[in-house]
């Protein structure tokens, strides 16, 4: 599993921190997690939420709402209409860099928020929530104390979870006019419950509400004695499986309403390859392959950030598969005894002049340097004929033979 940090900008312009968990392959499905009121995206459920679905194939973009933890702006400038915001304003960031989620997860308020936003999110295919109150307004029993005051100077400062925040008149009126009802009963996604029957946060009365107003597919999960938080290790790890699993149930694959490039891709022939710039850092590409998907980058010396392979990095890796596969298919037919084979490859440009058998003579060439090993039980003419053999794989007859690059402009509606 690997993580990216970046930010993008949020529903206002303020520019919001994130982190993308992703899986060490390809990824099934992308998810927007939203974190719980006042939290931020690090706090230990999500994190270990996060984690928890990446390894099980699902990429995770979790994000500070507005004025919460590294993002830009003010908390008391904030309400529930804004974090629903935000939450396009992520969605639209995964589909334009990467794929548009297709499951939504919440955790007590941000539950609430992903209910509310789901609806505006066409690619979603699936929404699950965690504590999550059945009305924002819920959330006003924090600051009961200091109410008056709010009501009667327009803002007051309240402690939540030991931290001062702003609490303004406008959060109070935009909870009290929410319909999260409303919104629920036409979610028309499947929907899981997870709530904690003991959660003295968020009642349990909560969760009965949400479900009640859904319609089917709902599922409802108890989470038993955990805490509101999720801060036992095994009661985050078991929502991610639990998770995981459920979602696989629901996350097509092969959704024509996603990633731009993606679509392009599938529509093509085979042997088509599309790369697009991912809009992070410099220089960074995401290349899609089919269902799959690849990264490329530059060193930071370079000018890039080093999130993924260089451009000579891959053409070394398509030479050295193309040769083990090669061997490997030559040996299979043979039924000779190749265990393993291993190619290790590197690239360097040196002098023309210092190359004894090169047709070229002035500047410099590039040069790859190709070691094989082989492993099993093998005499030594069989291993002299695979390394014959390697020289014949379809990517070093290209490599060796005239090539012709054809660059033609797409037409498309604008440039832009």
């Amino acid at each position: 599993m690997r993580s990216e940090k970046f930010s993008f900008p949020g529903s206002d312009g303020q520019e919001l921190a994130a982190r993308l968990d992703l899986p060490e392959t390809a990824p099934k499905a992308y998810a927007l997690f939203a974190h719980c009121f006042t939290c931020n995206k690090d706090i230990f459920s999500a994190q270990r939420i996060a984690v928890g679905l990446a390894e099980r194939g699902i990429a995770v973009l979790r994000f500070d709402f507005t004025g919460l933890g590294h993002s830009d702006g003010e908390f008391a400038n904030t309400n529930f209409s804004s974090n629903v915001q935000d939450l396009l304003a992520a969605a639209n960031h995964l589909r334009t860099t990467y794929e548009a989620p297709r499951l939504l997860v919440g955790h007590s308020l941000g539950g609430a928020a992903v209910l509310a936003a789901a609806g505006d999110i066409p690619e979603v295919q699936a929404v699950a929530t965690i504590g999550a109150p059945s009305d924002p307004a819920h959330v006003a029993h924090h600051f009961t104390e200091r109410r008056d005051e709010i009501e009667q100077r327009g803002e007051a400062e309240v402690q939540l979870a030991g931290r001062p925040f702003r609490i303004k008149k406008q959060f109070l009126e935009d909870i009290a006019a929410q319909r999260l009802a409303e919104r629920v009963a036409g979610l028309r996604r499947p929907l899981l419950i997870f709530h904690a029957p003991l959660d003295e946060t968020v009642g349990i009365e909560n969760a009965s509400g949400i479900f009640l107003a859904a319609k089917h597919p709902k599922s409802f999960i108890s989470l038993d004695d955990a805490d509101h938080l999720l801060k036992r290790k095994e009661d985050a790890v078991y929502v991610a499986e639990v998770l995981a699993a459920w979602a696989g149930r629901y996350l097509q694959t092969g959704d024509a309403t996603s990633h731009p490039a993606q679509s392009a891709v599938a529509g093509s022939t085979e042997g088509t390859v599309v790369v697009r710039e991912t809009g992070e850092g410099f220089l960074s590409q995401h290349i899609f392959v089919g269902p799959h998907r690849l990264r490329a980058d530059e060193p930071r010396a370079l000018g890039g950030d080093e999130t993924g392979p260089t451009p000579y990095d891959l053409l070394l890796a398509a030479l050295g598969s193309c040769t083990s596969m090669t061997m490997r298919m030559y040996a299979q037919r043979k039924k000779w005894a190749l265990k393993r084979a291993q190619v290790t490859l590197s690239h360097q440009k040196i002098h023309a002049e210092d190359c004894a058998d090169c047709e070229t003579r002035d500047g410099k060439v590039d040069r790859i340097d190709r070691q094989i090993r082989l492993e099993g039980d093998l005499d030594e003419s069989q291993r002299e004929k695979l390394l014959e053999i390697a020289d014949k794989c379809p990517v070093h007859r290209t490599l060796h033979s005239e090539v012709k690059i054809v660059t033609q402009r797409e037409a498309i509606a604008s440039d832009g």
